[in-house]
């Protein structure tokens, strides 16, 4: 079936969304700020696009989205896992790789991380360095910290 592919304009970037009847293939994040939102939205994509516009008010904490990354089978396992990350929390890298039952993957953990397709649905943006750093993000370091304050309800107030 063929992918079809819509724009939707974040707080952070302009979001590029393909997928189809089989579901979400990919949310990318551009750096291109020329790229205006899609006025017509393929059917098969309005669903994710009204989830992500929910989850930049505030007003979503989950997704509810077929998903159809391609990738192999180990990728699949290490996204499965970041979907476990609950909204507001971090995991790093380690932890990540204990939940997936072998401390030695760590390396390949984080570069399959780093291969996420599906931006903020899949939320590798929760996995931290082990120091508390925002390590690691292929959409901007900027962006991981933007994502991370996003979700944070004890937004810190100035007293300024």
């Amino acid at each position: 079936m063929e992918l079809q592919t819509t724009y939707y304009k974040s707080p952070i970037g302009t979001a590029k969304i393909a997928g189809n009847n089989n579901g979400i293939q990919s949310i990318s994040v551009l750096d291109d700020e020329t790229i205006s939102s899609s006025a017509i939205i393929p059917e098969c994509l309005i669903e994710c696009v009204s989830q992500l516009d929910e989850y930049f008010k505030g007003e979503r904490k989950t997704f509810n989205l077929k998903l159809n990354p391609k990738c192999t089978e180990f990728h699949k396992k290490v996204w499965q896992e970041l979907l476990n990350i609950p909204f507001n929390k971090t995991r790093t890298y380690l932890e990540q790789s204990k939940a997936l039952g072998d401390v030695k993957a760590i390396r390949a953990v984080a570069s399959a991380n780093g291969k996420n397709p599906i931006w903020i649905v899949i939320p590798c943006h929760r996995v931290i360095g082990s120091d508390g750093s925002l390590t690691g993000y292929a959409g901007g370091i900027w962006r991981k910290k933007w994502l991370l304050q996003h979700e944070n309800p004890n937004k810190q107030q100035s007293l300024f």
